[in-house]
């Protein structure tokens, strides 16, 4: 704080023995260390009050910053779920529209169809003629689809009538 060197200190002494004398010297130092004691605690107290004051601002500051960043977090997941309500309803609607549709031109025709000839089977003829538009039917042509997850592995054992130890195991 000062830049104060011993043989500035060693002055100060000789004055202040020389003014104040050897029986008054001892009672003045204690005063004058009280005196710095109190000065160094008042300046402790201050500068320990201001780093938290500081250290508050930035804790609400950040607080305020975190706040602000889960407001725009929050309003983002609410947007992105109603985003999300959104495509599944179109979803639910564009699926339930075909199926709805093919059903009532099918029960439309099985209806004339029941009416006209007074038979259930020629309804169900006549629904089974109306095009569906919700499922496609598969291609003839095409190869039927498998799951070979569970096929069995081919046996490339050649093929004896004897048994051998290792077919036990098998």
């Amino acid at each position: 704080m000062f830049d104060i060197g011993f043989s500035e200190v060693f002055v100060i002494a000789i004055v202040a023995l020389i003014v104040l004398g050897p029986e008054r010297l001892p009672k003045a130092a204690r005063f004058a260390g009280l005196w710095v004691r109190r000065a160094r605690a008042q300046w402790y107290s201050v500068k320990s009050e201001l780093e938290n004051e500081l250290a508050d601002e930035d804790l609400k500051r950040s607080l305020r910053q975190a706040q602000d960043d889960l407001r725009d977090v929050q309003g983002q997941l609410r947007d992105s779920g109603r985003a999300m309500r959104d495509e599944v309803d179109a979803m639910n609607r564009s699926i339930a529209a075909p199926v709805g549709a093919a059903a009532s031109q099918s029960g439309e025709v099985a209806a004339d169809g029941a009416t006209a000839s007074g038979d259930a089977h020629a309804a169900e003829a006549s629904a089974d003629a109306a095009p569906v538009e919700a499922a496609p039917a598969p291609a003839e042509d095409a190869p039927p689809t498998h799951d070979y997850a569970s096929a069995a592995l081919p046996d490339y054992r050649p093929s004896s009538k004897t048994p051998t130890p290792n077919d036990e195991r098998r």
